[in-house]
């Protein structure tokens, strides 16, 4: 049995990291995780509860192939809790495929770090067994070093995923703005044109009066000529 731990700090608030590790895969920094799926989802005591079945390639050497067999996809099982009061997400994965000769066993949780709550702490403990099968202890070192590999990977990735929710962000709010100010702009415009229309209707209304005003005018000219 190797047990492997590891700790890592992300300069940024729990809340932005416990979401950014939902939308970790897919991912470019670790392409060997082609999908998760949700078995069960349900929300106990305000803890959000999530069953998983995570898929990927695992590229074992043609010796370790031949001990344990081959498999193109590999399946694993993820149960998470979140709890938002307390502010910790726990992911606990357990290997489902090769079952029989190697037992991986994962834990990642994420909470504010204790000194900096405007960081997230990252803890993460796997305890890797291999029994049956000759080389166990090497097959054990094998699996500890890629799942330190893909330790770092995944922190690349929360990092990747960060910046794309940064970019969403931007992307929404300029186009927040973009149509405040198409609003506006067609709002000044409709203005525009209720008060030329406005000009427009004074000045025939002026006109008009005018136009009766010469008419009394003359008129009442006429009437004194005649009566001359």
């Amino acid at each position: 049995m190797k047990i492997w731990t590891s700790e890592h700090t992300f300069n940024h608030p729990w809340e932005t990291v416990a979401q950014a590790a939902w939308r970790k895969y897919p991912n470019p920094m670790n392409p060997a995780v082609i999908g998760t799926d949700v078995v069960e989802r349900k929300v106990v005591d305000g803890v959000l509860h999530t069953h998983r079945l995570v898929s990927s390639k695992w590229f074992f050497p043609r010796w370790a192939q031949a001990l344990i067999g081959t498999a193109k996809i590999c399946y694993a099982s993820e149960k998470s809790e979140v709890n938002p009061i307390q502010r910790q997400m726990t992911l606990k994965t357990t290997n489902l495929t090769f079952c029989h000769y190697i037992a991986v066993d994962e834990t990642v949780t994420y909470t504010p770090h204790p000194t900096d709550t405007a960081k997230t702490l990252l803890r993460q403990e796997a305890v890797v067994t291999v029994q049956g099968v000759p080389l166990s202890s090497y097959m054990e070192d094998l699996l500890t070093n890629k799942i330190s590999l893909n330790a770092g990977k995944g922190r690349q990735a929360i990092e990747w995923v960060i910046g794309k929710i940064d970019t969403e962000i931007k992307d929404l709010a300029h186009t927040a703005c973009k149509s405040t100010d198409e609003l506006l702009s067609q709002t000044k415009k409709s203005f525009d044109d209720i008060t030329t229309t406005a000009r427009r209707s004074m000045d025939d209304i002026s006109s008009k009066a005018k136009r009766s005003f010469d008419d009394i005018e003359k008129f009442t000219k006429a009437n004194a000529n005649q009566r001359s």
